[in-house]
């Protein structure tokens, strides 16, 4: 099946959201000052196990930015966020609602990658999510996209479930955000292919509008 059929699926209701005013993009300059002070983190110890940091990539000036969880193998290695498996099927995702990759901002609440792909442990959260705030006031992102578990509770709320706020909008960091599966899941679960389509939808008609 042709990718531009992959995720042809009707979209759900969407609720109401209330317009928000947005910080003003600092200076080039701060964006590659924080880049550089990332790089260089030692603030926990998944630094010493990863190849390299994630900073993650993109558009710095974007009005909508992508937040997954940590990076895995390819990621590591390439030192980019969302270029294995999972991240093709979001290229796929994002080409299909006309999105590209180069207008957006991509990245993760843990910079570094854990042992065997395991689940972050909350001091490592704890010690990595500055570095995500401070992108994501420098970015001023209008749409906030949170992909899987860990970036829904750690930019929603701790106790959210995907399957249940996914698809809604909430107002964060002076931003609409919502949740929707991650990437990886879909590769996991088929099932999941039609919400995540339904939510990049709504996504997709609220970017068009900014």
């Amino acid at each position: 099946m042709k990718n531009k059929y992959l995720f042809a699926y009707l979209g759900g209701a969407e609720k109401a959201v209330q317009k928000t005013a947005f910080s003003p993009v600092l200076p080039e300059d701060a964006f590659s000052s924080l880049k550089n002070e990332v790089l260089r983190c030692n603030s926990c110890r998944l630094r010493a196990g990863a190849t390299q940091v994630v900073f993650g990539e993109g558009n710095n000036r974007a009005r909508l930015m992508f937040v997954g969880e940590a990076p895995g193998a390819d990621e590591d290695r390439q030192g980019r966020p969302f270029v294995g498996a999972a991240g093709k099927l979001l290229d796929k995702i994002l080409a299909a609602a006309k999105i590209s990759r180069e207008e957006v901002f991509i990245t993760n609440i843990i910079k570094c990658r854990p042992p065997r792909n395991r689940m972050p442990a909350k001091e490592e959260v704890a010690a990595c999510l500055p570095h995500l705030q401070r992108q994501i006031r420098l970015i001023a992102p209008k749409i906030i996209v949170c992909l899987g578990a860990l970036a829904t509770q750690t930019l929603i709320d701790d106790k959210a479930r995907v399957s249940v706020v996914r698809g809604q909008w909430f107002e964060r960091y002076n931003a609409r955000i919502m949740a929707t599966f991650h990437p990886a899941a879909l590769l996991r679960d088929a099932s999941k292919k039609r919400p995540v389509w339904e939510d990049i939808q709504k996504i997709r008609d609220e970017y068009r509008l900014l």
